[in-house]
């Protein structure tokens, strides 16, 4: 689950992405201020989008707003105020973890992508990565899917020419760190980071 709001830029409106679906198949409904997103063939609930959110809690931020329960319990509150049965759950594990690259190989259909197996400590997550200087035996940072990156961007399973991806491995400077190199390549950690722990602290 994804939540934004900016106030300057989309108005007084609070997004909720629960799944991601096709414009396709995208559906909409109204109940007072909340719109329900849905797929039209499923019904499986998308997101929620809540209008004059400022009325109902104050609401801070420009651009992702922070999980918490308290948050997610506002948030059902309002939904039910507006005749919505359906609860929203969140999952507050930690999205940016320390991975430790157990196995590394060249990508078979280009030149520039490895595919590594990465330990992020409840699962070893495939993940293809174009980075030069990723190698086997590292700890590294993982962004597991549903972060949201600095610059805004989710990360969602992917197919990267043919491989599945689950997560990205991460440079300093993807993750607007004070200092990071410019030049390619992802952050390195000491090798007595913990595998599985979150990255920010």
């Amino acid at each position: 689950m994804n939540i934004f709001y900016n106030v300057e830029g989309i108005g007084d409106t609070l997004l909720i992405q629960l799944k991601d679906i096709s414009r396709e198949v995208k559906s909409f409904e109204k109940n007072g201020d909340v719109v329900r997103i849905f797929h039209s063939e499923t019904n499986e609930t998308a997101g929620f989008n809540i209008f004059n959110a400022s009325s109902y809690y104050a609401f801070e931020g420009k651009g992702t707003v922070e999980l918490t329960e308290a948050l997610v319990d506002e948030i059902n509150k309002i939904l039910k105020k507006n005749g919505i049965e359906e609860q929203i759950e969140a999952d507050l594990s930690p999205k940016f973890v320390v991975g430790h690259v157990v196995e590394k190989e060249k990508h078979p259909n280009a030149d520039k992508l490895s595919i590594c197996k990465v330990d992020v400590g409840e699962e070893v997550l495939q993940i293809v990565c174009g980075a030069p200087n990723v190698e086997a035996g590292q700890k590294v940072v993982v962004a597991k899917v549903g972060a949201v990156m600095p610059s805004g961007l989710v990360i969602k399973d992917a197919q990267l020419r043919g491989v599945q991806s689950s997560g990205m491995i991460c440079s300093a400077k993807e993750l607007d760190l004070p200092n990071a190199p410019q030049e390619k390549g992802i952050l390195v950690l000491e090798d007595d980071r913990q595998v599985g722990q979150p990255f920010f602290q």
